[in-house]
């Protein structure tokens, strides 16, 4: 917005189409839009349109169930880990949606989900056992 109201304030100062396009370094096309957008509908034809873009393919309560899912296990305490692959194979088990394996780690991107894990902890470890361990001179 801010763009095209510069190009409307050089159109007002007497600067042609052309320069204004060179001096802001856009295609005369788009200044030649916006001028006469405005000319035809005033300011408001200034506004950016609303973008369309590809929908989502999970809805809104899958998303909240896959969330649920990897949290669960992330927070698991009986070991394993998760990997794309396990997330894959769960969104198509559950919600017949195919992803291409690169695409689950810009859809967990998208969920708020960093994928920098650490190892799980083992079901059979102990913190006593460890620090027993640590006691033993050797």
């Amino acid at each position: 917005m801010k763009m095209r109201l510069l190009a409307l304030s050089h159109f007002q100062d007497g600067q042609s189409r052309a320069s204004i396009a060179k001096y802001l370094k856009v295609s005369r096309t788009s200044v030649n839009k916006w001028i006469s957008g405005y000319l035809t509908g005033g300011i408001v034809a200034l506004n950016e349109k609303p973008r369309t873009g590809r929908p989502h393919f999970l809805t809104k309560s899958q998303q909240t169930m896959l969330c649920d899912f990897i949290s669960s296990h992330a927070n698991s305490q009986t070991g394993g880990r998760l990997i794309g692959h396990d997330i894959q194979r769960y969104i198509k088990d559950n919600f017949d949606i195919d992803y291409h394996a690169d695409y689950i780690y810009i859809l967990l991107a998208k969920l708020g989900f960093s994928w920098t894990t650490s190892r799980s902890r083992h079901p059979k470890q102990s913190d006593e056992i460890q620090e027993n361990f640590k006691k033993i001179l050797l």
